[in-house]
């Protein structure tokens, strides 16, 4: 009768035993979670297409004094509001800035100016735009031609720009977030744990590019040269793990 007491009083020590280890187990794996944190990088990109674009150039003209060079700049803007006008650019599209001029200095035998003036030279800048961005593509390569009709002519490089940019920013944002959450959630899991409530979200500078382009900065990038462009968000956020 003793030794049965004593086997079934070293069972339950026994037991009493393996379950303090499983709750001392338990605990332990559970403080080893307390302040447990991951972070992540979370990343989106849409595609999006430039819809205004903007093509700046200047006519210039040069003469013996200011009133003939002005009226030679002023001779040559009928020309080019013709073509303009042919290509589909409307007067409401086409803007003339501000006339500039300067006078132009004899040189010396060792090239320093003499204070005398030997001609005036007259410039105006003018600014085409319109959201058809591929009439604005196709006026920047023809446009050149007009020199052949007397004009004296300078061509900057077309700008394309997206003007609709403040709704896009938001969506990008958000599919950024989601990568972020997703990404934190594939590696919890890995490890055995559960995703906990989100700590902090920092969203980086945006990148806009031309399509395909793996160009970055750290300021970010507007770019104005593409009509096809990729607009890149970056989230860095942390989770805690349960």
């Amino acid at each position: 009768m003793k030794d049965n007491t004593n086997i079934i009083a070293s069972a339950i020590i026994g037991v009493s035993l393996i379950i303090a280890l499983f709750i001392f187990s338990s605990a332990y794996k559970e403080s080893r979670r307390v302040g447990q944190q991951i972070n992540v990088t979370g990343s989106a990109k849409l595609a999006i297409k430039s819809d205004l674009g903007i093509l700046g150039a200047s006519i210039s003209s040069n003469a013996s004094t200011q009133s003939s060079a002005f009226k030679a700049l002023e001779s040559q803007k009928p020309a080019l509001l013709a073509y303009l006008a042919s290509q589909g650019f409307t007067k409401e599209m086409v803007e003339f800035q501000t006339v500039s001029n300067f006078p132009n200095y004899a040189l010396n035998d060792q090239g320093y100016s003499t204070g005398m003036v030997v001609s005036y030279s007259y410039s105006q800048r003018v600014i085409i735009q319109s959201n058809d961005v591929k009439k604005i593509q196709e006026l920047s390569l023809s446009l050149p031609t007009l020199v052949e009709q007397g004009i004296s002519l300078q061509i900057e490089p077309p700008q394309y720009q997206y003007t609709k940019l403040s709704d896009v920013k938001v969506q990008v944002q958000a599919e950024a977030a989601k990568d972020a959450m997703m990404r934190a959630k594939k590696i919890a899991e890995a490890t055995g744990s559960k995703l906990g409530a989100i700590r902090e979200a920092r969203m980086g500078v945006l990148q806009i590019t031309p399509k395909n382009s793996t160009e970055i900065s750290d300021y970010g990038m507007n770019d104005v040269s593409a009509i096809e462009k990729d607009i890149t968000a970056v989230v860095n956020a942390s989770f805690d793990l349960e």
